[in-house]
C-alpha cells in the first residue's frame, strides 16, 4: 500500500507552495512508511508515500521520462509489466529501473490515454504531461486502489489516495455533505462519485480524469459486460477463467518473490 497526492494548478505558469505539497503528503505517511517523494514544477505538484515491494533499490517515485517532460506517481501493482517492458522496449524506448511504475510513462508516451487498456493491476495513477501542460487521473477496473478529487476552482484539481489528502492542503472546505450523511444512514454507504464532503468526489473504477488548465473531464476507459443468458458456453468459460488465472500467476510470480524478500505488508 501506498499514498498518492498532488495539486494541479488552474495557472499551469504558477509553482506549488512547497509546505502545502509536503502537508498533503505527510498525511498519507500511514500508507508508506518506506520513503516520500515529490515533484515540483510550473503548475503541478506530486508527493508520494511508498511502501516498497518491487525494485526496493531504484523504484523511488515521482519517476520522469528522459527529457523530465512526463512525471509519474502510482499506488498499486501492474501485474504484466515485464510483458509490456519487452515490447516497449522492442519499440525503443529504454528503462532505467525494474519497477513496473516505470512502464506507465512510457506507455503514456506510446498511446497516451488509451495507455490504460493494456495495463493489468490494481492502480490509482496520476500522469503529469508537462508539454500538454495536463493531468491524468486513473483508476483500474474494479476500484481496488482508492482514488479521490477536489475541483478548486480558481486554485486548481486536488487528489490523494485519502480524502484526508485533500483537506490537508486547506483549500477544501470541511463542511459535511448532508445528503450524504442521509444515504450513508439509509444504505450504510455513500454513493459514488459522492463523499462526506461535497467538494470531494471519488473517482470512479474504470474512469479517468483530465484536467487542462483548469478544465476537467472524466472518461470510461473499462466497462464490465455479461453475457446474455444462453450465451456463454460453460466449457468455454470455465476454460476461459483457467487461462486468466494462469496468465495473472504469471505476471505475478517476479512480485511474490519480491515480496517474500521483503518481509510482510
Amino acid at each position: 500500500m501506498c499514498g498518492i497526492t498532488g495539486i494541479a494548478l488552474s495557472d499551469p505558469t504558477c509553482p506549488v507552495e512547497q509546505d502545502l505539497l509536503e502537508r498533503m503528503t505527510h498525511s498519507l505517511i500511514h500508507r508508506g512508511p518506506d520513503g516520500t517523494g515529490y515533484h515540483r514544477g510550473p503548475g503541478v505538484g506530486l508527493g508520494m508515500r511508498r511502501l516498497s515491494i518491487i525494485d526496493i533499490e531504484t523504484g523511488n517515485q515521482p519517476i520522469a521520462n528522459e527529457e523530465g517532460s512526463c512525471w509519474v506517481i502510482c499506488n498499486g501493482e501492474i501485474y504484466n509489466y515485464v510483458e509490456l517492458s519487452s515490447r516497449l522496449e522492442r519499440a525503443g524506448h529504454k528503462f532505467r529501473s525494474q519497477s513496473d511504475t516505470e512502464v506507465i510513462f512510457h506507455l503514456y508516451e506510446e498511446y497516451r490515454e488509451t495507455c490504460l487498456k493494456h495495463l493489468r493491476g490494481m492502480f490509482a495513477v496520476a500522469v503529469w504531461d508537462g508539454n500538454r501542460r495536463q493531468l491524468l487521473l486513473a483508476r483500474d477496473r474494479l476500484g481496488i486502489k482508492p482514488l479521490y478529487y477536489a475541483n478548486g476552482g480558481s486554485l486548481g484539481l486536488l487528489f490523494g489516495s485519502e480524502i484526508k489528502a485533500t483537506l490537508a492542503s486547506g483549500k477544501i472546505a470541511r463542511e459535511v455533505d448532508a445528503c450524504s450523511v442521509k444515504n450513508l444512514l439509509l444504505f450504510g454507504f455513500v454513493l459514488s462519485p459522492g463523499t462526506m464532503f461535497p467538494a470531494v468526489k471519488r473517482l470512479a473504477p474504470g474512469h479517468y480524469l483530465v484536467y487542462r488548465e483548469g478544465k476537467l473531464s472524466i472518461r470510461q476507459y473499462w466497462e464490465l459486460h455479461f453475457a446474455r443468458s444462453g450465451e456463454a458456453d460453460t466449457r468455454a468459460a470455465v476454460s476461459g477463467a483457467s487461462s486468466c488465472a494462469r496468465s495473472s500467476s504469471r505476471s505475478s510470480g517476479c512480485t511474490c518473490a519480491a515480496m517474500s524478500q521483503s518481509g510482510p505488508g
